[in-house]
Order: C-alpha cells, then sequence, then structure tokens
C-alpha cells in the first residue's frame, strides 16, 4: 500500500483490487460463525443493520428525494473522519485532485493564491502559466469564478472548480487593489507542473536548496539542483543551507532519499504499529551531500515528512536545526484505491527518529531558536497537538490536546496577506545572493552558521535579538500546516510511510 504522510499519489496501490473481494469472503464466513456464538453486542453486522435501517427510513421518510450514493458516501466519510484528523474517505472527484497533487502536475491555471472568507487573494502566478499569459498579477482579489462568488465557500470546493480538463475554460472575476474596476478574464485550462525544489547559490559559495513539499520526482528535483550548484560553483560547495519552512510533508519514499543524501550511514527512521516496529530505514554511505557545513530550516508549518528530515538530520548529528518548532505530525497515511475512483487515506504507522523520539504531538524542536522569525507569533498558530482526536505521541497514551494560543494584532481588522511582501511567512519571497543583508532573520543566521561566522552559542545570542516581524497573517496559516494556494497541490503522500502553498 502506497503510505502517505502529510502527508501531495504519489499512491501506488499496493492491493490487488480482488484482494478484497476474497478476503471479505473468507473473514465473512469466521466473523459470522463467532458473532453466533458471542454475545448479540459481539455481532459486527448490528451496526451495519442499524445503519441500513436508517437508510431505508430517510429514503422512504425524508421530506424529499434522496440521493442514495450521497448518503453512503456520507456515511463512509464520517466513519474514517472519527479515526484521526488525518485520515479521510475520498470520492472520485477529491480523489483525482488528491493524486495530481501528489504528482505534481494536474489542469489547471497556474496561480497560487490564499483563500479568504470574502475573495481569493493572488500569492503569485506561475511562470508559463494561463493566469500569467492573461496578466494576473500577484495581489489580485479573485471574486468570482464562472460567476459563482467565492464568499465563504470551502477552499477544497474552490480548488475544484478552478481545476479541471485542459484546453477547457474558466472565467474569473478580479478586483485589483486600488481600483474599483472589475476584469473578466477567460482562461484556458492547461498541465500544470509544479516544481517541489528550488536553488540559488549564495556568496561564498554556499548552496541554497529549498524543498516546498515532497512530491513524485523530489529526489531527483533534488539531486539536478545540488549538481547544478555544483556546476555553477566551478566545484564543491562551501556548505548547503536546506529551507524546509512552510513544508507540509507528503511522500515519505522521496524524504528519505532525500534524507539519505546527507548521511554516511546509520537510521533515518523508524516506523511502529500496535506497539510493535514495522520498518527501520537506513542510510547507505554514498550520499551526494554527506559532508560539508550544513544547516536546516524549519518553522511552524514544517509538518509529517518534512519533519521526518528534520529529526533524522538532527539525531545523526548532521546539521545545526535553525527557525522554530515543527508542526507535529508523526503518523504515516497509506492510499487505497477504492472502486470506482474513490480513494481512502488511512492512518497505519506513527514514525520515529533514530534516536526513538517521537515526533507525534511534540515535534522537531530546532537546535537554534529564533523567536518572532514567523508571523505566526503574532497571532498563533495551530499544530497538531491542537488538533481535536488527534493520535496521542505513543499507542495507549492520552492524546493531549492544547487550546491554540490565540493573541490579535494591532491590525487584526485587515488579514489580507500582501502579496508584495518581501517575506511570506517568515521566508524571503526573493533569496539575497548574501543572506546577511535579507529580511529573512532565520536564514540570515542559518547562512552564517554554515559560512562559521556564528557558533552555535553567538547563533543563538543573534537568534534571541531578533524582533518579530510586522508581516500581516495569512488566513489559511492559522487553519492548517502551510498556507494553501490555488495552483499548485497543498497535500501530500507516500507510497512508503509518510500538508505549501495550494495550486490551480
Amino acid at each position: 500500500m502506497p503510505a502517505y504522510e502529510p502527508g501531495r499519489s504519489r499512491v501506488l496501490s499496493w492491493i490487488r483490487r480482488g484482494a478484497p473481494l476474497g478476503l471479505a469472503a473468507f473473514f465473512g464466513v469466521v466473523v459470522t460463525h463467532l458473532a453466533e456464538a458471542g454475545p448479540e453486542r459481539e455481532n459486527p453486522y448490528r451496526v451495519v443493520e442499524q445503519l441500513g435501517r436508517v437508510l431505508v427510513w430517510i429514503e422512504n421518510e425524508y421530506v424529499d428525494p434522496v440521493d442514495r450514493k450521497r448518503l453512503v458516501e456520507g456515511s463512509i466519510k464520517g466513519m474514517v473522519a472519527e479515526l484521526d484528523p488525518h485520515s479521510s474517505y475520498m470520492p472520485a472527484e477529491d480523489y483525482a485532485i488528491f493524486q495530481g497533487d501528489t504528482e505534481g502536475h494536474f489542469g489547471g491555471v497556474g496561480v497560487e493564491v490564499d483563500f479568504g472568507d470574502e475573495y481569493v487573494t493572488v500569492i503569485a502566478p506561475i511562470e508559463g502559466s494561463p493566469a500569467e499569459k492573461a496578466g494576473i498579477k500577484s495581489g489580485d482579489h479573485i471574486l468570482a469564478i464562472d460567476n459563482l462568488s467565492v464568499r465563504g465557500r470551502p477552499s477544497v470546493e474552490l480548488v475544484r472548480q478552478m481545476r479541471g480538463e485542459p484546453g477547457s475554460h474558466v472565467l474569473m472575476t478580479v478586483r485589483r487593489p486600488g481600483s474599483d474596476k472589475l476584469l473578466y478574464i477567460t482562461l484556458t485550462r492547461e498541465i500544470i507542473t509544479v516544481a517541489s525544489v528550488s536553488s540559488k547559490l549564495l556568496k561564498g559559495g554556499v548552496g541554497y536548496l529549498r524543498i516546498k513539499t515532497f512530491q513524485t520526482g523530489t529526489h531527483a528535483e533534488f539531486l539536478d539542483h545540488f549538481a547544478k550548484l555544483r556546476h555553477e560553483n566551478k566545484g564543491d560547495l562551501a556548505g548547503v543551507v536546506l529551507d524546509m519552512r512552510n513544508n507540509p510533508g507528503g511522500l515519505v519514499n522521496e524524504a528519505s532519499a532525500i534524507a539519505d543524501e546527507f548521511l554516511t550511514g546509520g537510521v533515518i527512521y523508524t516506523t511502529r504499529r500496535r506497539g510493535k516496529i514495522v520498518d527501520e530505514v537506513r542510510a547507505d554511505n554514498g550520499g551526494a551531500v554527506r559532508r560539508g557545513p550544513l544547516a536546516v530550516l524549519v518553522n511552524e508549518f514544517s509538518a509529517s515528512a518534512a519533519e521526518l528530515v528534520a529529526g533524522c538530520i538532527q539525531d545523526n548529528h548532521r546539521a545545526t536545526l535553525v527557525g522554530a518548532k515543527t508542526f507535529g505530525k508523526g503518523s504515516v497515511q497509506t492510499i487505497i484505491d477504492l472502486p470506482d475512483g474513490a480513494g481512502l487515506r488511512i492512518t497505519t504507522l506513527r514514525y520515529y527518529t533514530p534516536s526513538g523520539r517521537t515526533i507525534q504531538e511534540q515535534g522537531v524542536t530546532p537546535d537554534v531558536l529564533v523567536p518572532g522569525a514567523t508571523p505566526a507569533e503574532s497571532f498563533g498558530v495551530l499544530r497538531e497537538e491542537n488538533l481535536d482526536n488527534h493520535l496521542p505521541p505513543v499507542e495507549g497514551a492520552p492524546a493531549k490536546v492544547v487550546a491554540p494560543t490565540v493573541k490579535v494584532p494591532p491590525d487584526a481588522g485587515n488579514e489580507t496577506p500582501d502579496a508584495n511582501a518581501e517575506v511570506d511567512l517568515g521566508v524571503a519571497r526573493t533569496v539575497p545572493v548574501d543572506p546577511r543583508v535579507g529580511p529573512d532573520a532565520a536564514l540570515r543566521i542559518a547562512y552564517q552558521i554554515v559560512t562559521g561566522a556564528l557558533t552555535r552559542s553567538s547563533a543563538l545570542a543573534a537568534a534571541a535579538s531578533v524582533t518579530p516581524p510586522s508581516a500581516k497573517p495569512a488566513s489559511s496559516a492559522t487553519s492548517s500546516a502551510a498556507p494553501l494556494s490555488s495552483a499548485l497541490p497543498a497535500s501530500s503522500a507516500a507510497p512508503t510511510p509518510s500538508a505549501t502553498p495550494t495550486k490551480k
């Protein structure tokens, strides 16, 4: 089974379609026998009978005719949602979107957005996309899609409406800040390909590599970017800054392959289920980035597979972690193909760092905490520990549900994200060649650690002096492990154990 780690399918179905029928037939006989021999309350079919009774009553007595398929899908969704926040049943249409996200390409208009209550704000159009060609700009407000207002509608529904078959058309009603005039822009959807890795050669021969999410092909992208940096530098790099801030996770196999590139051996992670170790993933000794100074950037929106990589590198003493405590999602979701195009995402494992630490609920704490490095500290942020019904850190322990810190910033009446700001959730939109003079405080410290300008103790002192940013909070950041965007994928999955802006 494919494992999904919110964590954009990257999904491979390891269960053959005929297997469920055979298993159902076999276990049906066994369970029926046990049910007949045991007390009435142990009969597993009693609950199903109750569901059937309710379905019949609704179909016969409800005031208006009902769609049986919708009712049954609703009951399945409810059943799976009772497990934990990361397990879900996905009808065919939702599953197709999920698969496009994890594979890094889909039919859409190519725009990264933030979802608000009144309108959708464009963070940036994707280079070469229909949105860019049509003149959509950062900061534009999308008021309606195909003449349907976006006000108050769920982000998933808006994503579905913006995506579609290549060659099909969608009408955007746009208002540009500073103008009352409405723009009506018709876009022709194309296949949008989303890069998960970006890079830049910094002053002094330091390589900057940012991983936005772990999707199919991320490991290969990473190696390509690393090779290009070495070529540009005309030789080995003086060090590397790995940026996984705002990375919601993704495919665990891609994440572990990248972690392997930084190590000369040892454990990358282990997985456990019901008190037993299921798997232990180890590194080999041929990592492309196994030598040289390394600093890793994480923040509150680094989740799942990103936490796995950070925890692995930290436990192996390979790098200095800089930033803020991570989200705390240490569970693995397996993706299962179901008939009629539907999919099931179900939590099957917890993963642990090489030293046996659990990330679930607790997250990864950087070696150098940078207070105020992200706007989240100005208005609070949801982490795994704040989610109702989340898994406890270890089996049998009570889950500790912590009420999120609620802070009201001075400009709480105006929460529109500034698409032209220098930083987005603390991360520089444009990475300067010399980060020491840029607006990104955490990057500045990480860069100086790699170049040797800061020691661990002096880095801690520098971090303590960082002043909180004045950037306004993005509305989506308070409700998920990463900002949403309407042009790219927003979730992640893995075909082994294993949530960036949303693109449409």
